[in-house]
Parts: C-alpha cells; structure tokens; sequence
C-alpha cells in the first residue's frame, strides 16, 4: 500500500508521513511547507511536492493585512495544487487534510485510489454552533468561520471513503450530524516525550504552579478557568502561555486576575521550560477534538484537569493521570484544581503515571502504526 499525504500546512502531517515512510509506505507529501523546512523537520529526503508560495501568503497576511482573509482562497488554490500534483500518482491512498482536498478527491477516486479526509478538531458545524453561542453570552460579535470554508468541508466529509478523527468526542459530534459510524476513524494523537524534561521530584517549598498552553479565548475557556481559580487563588498561581485573542482582550478586565501570570506565546526551549516548571495543567476547553498540549504536559510528569469535551479524555484515566470534569462547570473545575494544589503527592504520582501512559502508548510511532491499520482496513 503506498499512501500520499496532502496537507495545507503541517499540523500532524509531517509525523504521520515520517513513519510511513520509515515503512516504504510514502508516496508523497504535498505541503505549503518549502521543501528544505520539511526535510529539516522530518529528515532524510522524503517524495516531497510543495506550493511554499501559499504558506508565504498565509503567514504575510495577519502582518500586512492586505485584502480578503485568505483561508477560504488558500485552502482552494491548495486543492487545486493537490489535484495537479497527484496526476500520474501510484498512490493506492490519498489521506487529506479537511477544507483543502477538495478538488483533488473526485480525480484521485476515478485514478483508483481511496479517499481518506482528516480532521483535527470536531464536526466543523459543531464547532461553529459551540462558539457562535459562548460568543452570545458573553455579548460578543463572532465572526463565524467563512461559510465557504463550512460547505467545502461538507462535500469533503460527503465524498471521502472515510474520515479520521482524533477522538470519540470528535467522531460523535459527525454521527450526531448524520455521519455513519463506520465511515469514521478514530486515532489518538502522539507525542515525542523525549522531547520533554522529567523531574520525579517537584520543589515543594515554592506555590503550586498551575499551567495553560494555548491561545487565550473563549473556545478554550479561559473565562471558566479564571473564575474557578479565583476561588484558590491563595494557593496556588496559575500561568497562562500563549496568545490572547484580539476580540478576548477588553473581557480580561472584567475577570479575577489575582496571582494569574499571562506569559505570552512560547516555543522551543521557551515551551519546554513552562512545562518543567509546572506543577499541575489545565485545558478547560468548550470544545477540543483532541488537544495535543495534553499529551506534552502527561509526557513532562504532569498531571491534568481537563473538561469532558476535550478529545485527549480518550487518553486520561481519570483519578490515575488526572482528573475530568464536566464541561462549563466552575465549581468542579475549582474543586479538581484544589484537591491537586494541596497534595503534592498526589500530584507527583499521578504526573508519573501519566509520563508512563504516553511512554507506552501514545509515541508518534504508536499514532502511526493505528494508522496504518486503519488505512488497510478502508482499502480492504
């Protein structure tokens, strides 16, 4: 079986076509990515077909601000790549990322091979019914997602053999809107934990240390993590790592900031030290298909308090690794974030088991190995 990957981008996609090809599996990768940037992110030299000028278009636009927001013209003229580039294909297999693999799916089909369309996050209706109402309550416009973007993602999820989700949450919210559950493939995501720094023994004599990654907004929370720390405020802080959202901003200044830290957006070493300094972590989102910071807290020897609609509960045994509760409820989030705050021991066993889950589980190895057996199960 040979398979080619077409991705807008690189989300997981460069993880997913690294061990394909380790197997003789790859037949292509078509990217926005430049070829020396995925070839110096994956290694060797990977069958690589690349459209570097829409990922310049991409990352120029929030800086410059000229013309119509992109991703709907990006996400097409990608399509269109993809279709082209895959003319003479001896892939048996196209696995595409959702919004961008549109035209390419009709021709690669009527070439032989089969479609698999993947999606990281929840049914993108879903998604936008979630935000349009938090965005209500909180008296907020919402700029919903460009309805063009919304139809083309139908039609994908219409005519793809299959489409891979990363969690049972994500694969619900498709049947709840009429996808059958054997149209579907549920696959956790991975993680390098080499990646990460292990400390079995925390410094206990400074305050407990409660960590966030991700973008500051209403999607993942935030309001709901800030009011029920504010409740434990006195024992604990809590850091906030990465952007806030421009519309998110004016509705810090009605919320409880009391020992809260906003650290700013962070990576590389920057990241890992955030995590390394952690005590607990928290993704209170409203709605995650998955939520790969999870896994790299778990694979730093964190434990985690994160909501029931955040995909990556899949991989957390509550009360083992950390601890799940119920979606928008401030006052279990508040009484999950004490009981780890005022244990230390706790913290440390459930951190250590929850490194030792993602060790033997959860390796961008053991994501792809699912995936290959998926992938034969759909062309069989």
């Amino acid at each position: 079986m040979k398979v080619a990957v077409c991705v807008h981008g690189r989300f997981h996609s460069f993880e997913l076509a690294q061990g394909l090809h380790r197997r003789g599996m790859l037949e292509s990768l078509h990217t926005t990515y430049p070829s020396f940037a995925v070839k110096r992110i994956m290694g060797g030299d990977p069958p690589l077909r690349t459209a570097p000028l829409l990922e310049v278009w991409r990352r120029l636009y929030p800086k410059l601000r000229i013309g119509p927001q992109p991703d709907f013209l990006i996400a097409r003229a990608f399509g269109h790549f993809a279709e082209r580039s895959l003319k003479g294909s001896k892939a048996d297999l196209l696995v595409g990322w959702s919004s961008a693999t549109l035209e390419a799916i009709q021709p690669a089909q009527d070439a032989g091979m089969k479609v698999i369309i993947e999606r990281g996050s929840t049914h993108i209706s879903n998604q936008t019914d979630i935000l349009k109402e938090e965005y209500k309550r909180n008296n907020i416009p919402f700029v919903a997602t460009d309805p063009r973007i919304i139809e083309r993602e139908l039609r994908e999820y219409e005519l793809a053999d299959a489409i891979s989700v990363p969690s049972r949450y994500a694969a619900l919210s498709f049947m709840e809107r009429g996808i059958e559950e054997k149209k579907l493939i549920v696959n956790p995501l991975g993680v390098d934990p080499d990646t990460f720094t292990f400390e079995t023994i925390k410094r206990s004599d400074q305050i407990p240390r409660i960590l966030f990654v991700g973008t500051i907004g209403f999607r993942k929370g935030i309001p709901l993590l800030l009011r029920a720390f504010a409740r434990i405020h006195e024992s604990a802080k809590l850091h906030l790592v990465g952007p806030i959202e421009a519309d998110f901003t004016p509705c810090l200044e009605k919320l409880p900031l009391d020992n809260v830290v906003f650290r700013g957006p962070a990576s590389g070493e920057e990241l890992l030290k955030n995590y390394a300094d952690a005590d607990v972590f928290c993704l209170p989102s409203l709605e995650e298909g998955f939520g790969m910071v999870v896994l790299e807290a778990m694979a730093s020897g964190l434990p985690v308090v994160i909501s029931d609609v955040v995909g990556a509960a899949d991989v957390v045994n509550a009360g083992k690794h950390g601890l799940i509760f119920p979606s928008c409820n401030e006052a279990a989030l508040a009484q999950a974030l004490e009981a780890l705050v005022v244990d230390p021991m706790v913290r440390s066993d459930m951190g250590l088991a929850a490194r030792e889950h993602i060790l033997a589980s959860y390796r961008w190895e053991n994501y792809v190995e699912r995936a290959v057996a998926a992938y034969e199960k759909v062309m069989a």
